[in-house]
């Protein structure tokens, strides 16, 4: 036995512990844990954002810690094994990999994604799109939606369309705007919004993550804004719009110099 399948004994051994002797442990159910895998699972992105080696290690232990957990009660409640997870993922993998198992022949990553789409519909989905998770964030999505409609043919030629249907979608938004039709103009803009994301498909970028990066980068300098206020001896909300603008661009000249 490797040490790796020795380690994760070990694990299942502690979580039959825990699940036996541990109060906390023992009250658990797939409920109760959903909201706690889904904040593990944010951590794990934000580690994984920040390219932080150390936080995703330990963040996929949390998770793999988790995944067990699903397994011992699925166990009690006599729905599945462990056994029963790992077979389940290992057949699944050999009849999706049929370029690796099987005598199907690839020519690059796409050709692998068609395929797989391809295998899902023949175990019985009644669409490409069912099995985008509808509980996804919307961005992300958007995303998985756009790429599952790709594999059967539904994809625009090149970036350049895409970018003049973001173009007729900004259009279409003024257009609202300009009637002041308040459900129009929520319509309009999750369409810039879909396109500015199929646009970044184009680019190779993921929408999602970028965006985060955002996110990080204004709070940084945010935060970096009211620290400059309180050094002068004021209150951010005590400045003016222009006063504050000046901060904003040193912080941004000083991050783009340093």
């Amino acid at each position: 036995m490797t040490q790796v399948a020795e380690r994760f004994l070990d694990l299942v051994k502690i979580m039959d512990e825990l699940r036996e002797k541990c109060p906390w442990d023992k009250k658990q159910t797939i409920e109760t844990l959903r909201p706690l895998t889904i904040e593990e699972t944010y951590e794990l992105t934000d580690a994984i954002t920040n390219n932080d080696w150390k936080g995703i290690k330990e963040e996929l232990g949390d998770l793999m810690l988790h995944l067990l957990f699903y397994a011992k009660i699925g166990k009690e409640q006599n729905q599945f094994t462990l056994q029963d997870v790992l077979e389940g993922i290992s057949e699944k993998l050999i009849y999706r990999h049929p370029h690796i198992y099987g005598d199907i022949k690839v020519n690059n990553d796409e050709d692998v994604k068609k395929n797989w789409e391809q295998l899902k519909m023949r175990e019985g989905k009644s669409s490409v799109l069912s099995g985008v998770p509808a509980g996804l964030p919307a961005v992300i999505k958007a995303t998985r939606i756009q790429d599952k409609a790709k594999q059967v043919g539904f994809e625009w030629d090149n970036k350049e369309d895409v970018w003049k249907k973001v173009e007729e979608e900004i259009g279409e938004l003024h257009e609202a705007i300009a009637l002041n039709d308040t459900s129009h103009i929520e319509e309009e803009f999750g369409d810039v919004l879909f396109s500015l994301i199929n646009y970044a498909r184009f680019l190779q970028i993921d929408p999602e993550g970028v965006l985060e990066k955002t996110n990080k980068k204004f709070i940084f300098r945010f935060t970096m804004m009211e620290e400059a206020a309180r050094n002068s001896g004021k209150n951010l909300a005590d400045l003016t719009l222009g006063e504050m603008d000046a901060i904003w661009n040193d912080i941004k000249k000083q991050r783009t110099t340093s």
